[in-house]
């Protein structure tokens, strides 16, 4: 009796080592929409360590990027509390940093709590109806999908004027 017993000990402390795992959930459980940093001229996905960009009435720190920090994409964080958030981006270059030049994206939204599954729990969906976005530096901003999720996707596209027009030329007088 005591051999079955032992082995009967020995069978639930396998079940419930084995059956017990954190692996379960493997998704990013939380809805930021990744944005990549493009050249309006090019198209290309360019790097940039000449912006800062911080949170428009957000509550605490709100600084995503600090200023000296190369970044090609970042992650814009919504509240779900609200229906609208807002980014601003100042430009550190010396000859851009007056405040008077940065630009501010703002997003409008619906935010749906989903339920992802028992491992994951719950999270929220964002849902963007508009982008709003001043244009000094800044030249557009272009969503992929209007959804977003815990997908680890690029959704954004911000797209920066990276090169000055020509002056149109004066032609010489005789």
């Amino acid at each position: 009796m005591k051999a079955f017993a032992k082995i009967l000990l020995f069978f639930g402390i396998c079940v419930g080592v084995f059956s017990c795992n954190t692996s379960g959930c493997l998704d990013n459980q939380s809805a930021i929409p990744l944005a990549g940093l493009y050249s309006s001229e090019t198209g290309q996905s360019i790097s940039l360590n000449i912006i800062e960009i911080s949170g428009v009435g957000a509550p605490g720190d709100s600084v995503l990027v600090a200023a000296g920090t190369a970044v090609q994409q970042v992650y814009l964080p919504m509240r779900s509390t609200v229906d609208e958030t807002s980014w601003c981006i100042h430009y550190t270059q010396e000859n851009l940093s007056d405040p008077a030049l940065n630009d501010t994206v703002t997003f409008v939204y619906e935010s749906q709590p989903y339920f992802a599954s028992e491992e994951c729990g719950a999270s929220y969906r964002y849902y963007i109806n508009s982008v709003k976005c001043t244009t000094h530096l800044l030249d557009s901003v272009v969503l992929a999908d209007s959804l977003i999720t815990n997908a680890d996707i690029e959704r954004i596209r911000l797209y920066f004027k990276t090169a000055v027009p020509d002056e149109p030329e004066i032609p010489e007088t005789e």
